[in-house]
């Protein structure tokens, strides 16, 4: 949401509230506030409806981290999805080409934890504290209810030599929902820090194409 959307969700907010014979106050609407800014007015709305209606949780009065779990699931759910699509992604294509997901945050969680060359040069007996690592630093970044700075692409071993040498550089391959994975693309930063000096390089004119089966 954005501050055009402010005026509404409050009304909503109150019609929650009074739905549930309660007021809101200004603390509970700036809280509320900043915990659903990164969704869209409409899915707020919905888990909102879906929340009042349902059998197991429509009898108490919803909190922001009820509605957050509807709209995103468990963190750890999130989390383990995500990594099933890295897990699949480096088996399938591996670190020789660059690849872009259609998550901004799998971006940041893999460039934190070294990148996708660093990624492709784990052994099947590291792969489990891999995952767990993942998974952990996934978590962290998706409680913090905000998208950190990512790089645009994971930058794979053909383009960090073809880069270096001067050659021509291959597109990067999409990595999940084709349209998703263009935004990130166009979203992410070609400077994020403690990126290798080789990867900060901008390629926004390069084509991007989709792998055969890319959508999970």
């Amino acid at each position: 949401m954005n501050t055009t959307d402010f005026e509404k969700f409050r009304d909503l907010l109150v019609n929650v509230h009074s739905f549930y014979g309660k007021n809101v106050s200004q603390f509970s609407l700036d809280l509320w506030w900043e915990a659903m800014r990164p969704f869209e007015l409409a899915d707020v709305q919905s888990a909102m409806n879906r929340h009042c209606v349902s059998p197991d949780t429509g009898q108490f009065l919803p909190k922001p981290a009820d509605i957050v779990k509807t709209l995103r699931g468990t963190t750890a759910n999130n989390a383990a999805q995500a990594w099933a699509k890295v897990d699949r992604a480096i088996r399938r294509v591996g670190s020789y080409q660059s690849v872009v997901f259609d998550d901004p945050i799998i971006h940041a969680v893999l460039h934190d934890m070294g990148g996708w060359i660093l990624l492709g040069e784990k052994t099947e007996d590291e792969w489990p504290f891999v995952a767990r690592e993942f998974e952990n630093r996934y978590r962290g970044y998706v409680l913090q209810n905000s998208v950190p700075e990512y790089p645009k692409r994971m930058i794979g071993r053909a383009e960090m030599h073809n880069t270096a040498e001067g050659h021509r550089v291959q597109s990067p391959v999409l990595i999940g929902d084709e349209k998703r994975a263009l935004l990130v693309h166009q979203s992410g930063s070609s400077e994020v820090k403690k990126l290798r000096t080789l990867q900060d390089v901008a390629l926004d004119h390069q084509g991007l194409k989709l792998i055969p089966g890319g959508k999970p």
